[in-house]
């Protein structure tokens, strides 16, 4: 079940925060059923009532509460797999960060670095959730380390996904613009945006079912076809925020546990995420096989191996 609750960003900003908690029905096992199956958040209803924070909030869990922030172009939505067996444990929000999803895109902005840690804060104070447990991935990740360095007595434990301290660099930034314009927008049907994002993409190596999947969760019907739920010239203007800057320094300021996962074929090489377990203070380190960019969500099992037990030794229930 998850059930839609409005939080107050930076600047006014409305943005949407999605709680999730365990099926009665599969209340008797103990992470509320298997792990296996997408599930995705959709509209405004989910199928649940809407709320607006008002610190505290419910939940079912005894464990702390949990933050889930998604990449650049992503949405709640792509936590669901996650948030089903963390919602037995821990009381579980993911957010819709602005731009994104179901938040506002205010035209104006901003879309820097500090808006981003200070929405993610503010809905950690207005939801009641600290000390929280982030789990970001991609700038959600960015996200989430700046923010338990900035406040390290809003933060319990880390979990970083995929997401490089470096600089990227400004060639990629133009590469991004590229690519950005070479979707073939509007898409007819959603088959026809998994497809593209699946297979066509002249980018891919290889056929990615799962990316397919995970660019269709981010569209949305309009007159004339499937179109994005974000505008790429902001997606342009967030990702400006980072890329020409390293965040080593703000790593090395993040106090509580941290876990730093990669896939075997994603953005993170080795020998840095390596690094960065060193530089953080409290440092560990996992990698999945057989994942890519998008560990989480691609490979949702081979995540939770090792996701889980960091979680139940760092923030025990």
């Amino acid at each position: 079940m998850v059930r839609r609750i409005e939080v107050t960003g930076s600047g006014g900003v409305r943005l949407a925060a999605w709680e999730f908690a365990e099926s009665p029905k599969a209340a008797g096992g103990r992470y509320g059923g298997a792990v296996g199956g997408r599930a995705a958040v959709r509209g405004t209803g989910c199928g649940a009532g809407h709320g607006r924070a008002r610190g505290g909030g419910g939940g079912q869990a005894s464990g702390g509460g949990v933050l889930l922030l998604h990449g650049l172009l992503g949405r709640a939505a792509h936590w669901a797999e996650t948030a089903r067996w963390l919602s037995a444990r821990y009381r579980t929000v993911a957010l819709d960060q602005r731009g994104h999803g179901r938040s506002g895109k205010p035209v104006s902005g901003p879309y820097a670095r500090e808006a981003y840690v200070a929405d993610a804060e503010a809905a950690v104070e207005q939801l009641g959730l600290a000390p929280v447990t982030l789990i970001g991935h991609a700038m959600g990740a960015l996200t989430a380390w700046q923010l338990a360095a900035r406040r390290p007595d809003l933060v319990r434990a880390l979990v970083i996904c995929d997401m490089r301290a470096s600089a990227l660099g400004a060639a990629t930034q133009r590469e991004w613009s590229e690519w950005l314009g070479s979707w073939p927008v509007p898409f007819a049907t959603l088959a026809d945006v998994r497809k593209w994002f699946g297979e066509d993409d002249p980018t891919l190596e290889r056929p990615a079912p799962a990316r397919g999947d995970f660019y269709a969760e981010v569209m949305s019907e309009r007159a004339d076809g499937w179109r994005p739920l974000f505008f790429r010239r902001q997606m342009l203007q967030a990702r400006e925020g980072y890329a020409h800057d390293a965040h080593w320094e703000e790593l090395a300021q993040v106090e509580c546990p941290a876990l730093v996962v990669r896939g075997l074929d994603g953005a993170l090489g080795r020998a840095e995420a390596q690094e960065m377990v060193r530089v953080l203070p409290r440092g560990r380190y996992a990698e999945i096989p057989d994942a890519g960019h998008l560990a989480h969500y691609d490979q949702p099992d081979g995540w939770r191996r090792v996701a889980e037990p960091f979680l139940e030794a760092a923030v025990p229930a």
